[in-house]
């Protein structure tokens, strides 16, 4: 079964999935911090409108994980706040 990474974990996809139906599926229901309070956050609108449900795939940032689509052998992790302090968002 394919799998994606998520801080070190490997998650089994399915075809179709979003990063977020993964994360749900694995029983991971926050995965990003927000940048003042380090408050936990997951899926809120879960149709890409809000930005509650960000993480770092592959590297980039800011991702919304509601829909972009789970990818064989993707690395996502927790992104802390805004993922990056040069990106000032």
């Amino acid at each position: 079964m394919p799998t994606v990474t998520f801080d070190g974990r490997e998650l089994p996809l399915r075809e179709g999935q979003s990063l977020a139906a993964v994360l749900w599926s694995a029983g991971i229901l926050a995965w990003r911090t927000t940048r003042e309070t380090g408050a936990p956050r997951g899926v809120f609108c879960g149709i890409g409108q809000c930005y509650d449900c960000l993480v770092t795939v592959n590297g980039r940032p800011n991702q919304r994980a509601c829909v972009v689509p789970a990818r064989p052998g993707d690395t996502v992790t927790t992104q802390e706040g805004t993922g990056r302090a040069a990106l000032g968002c």
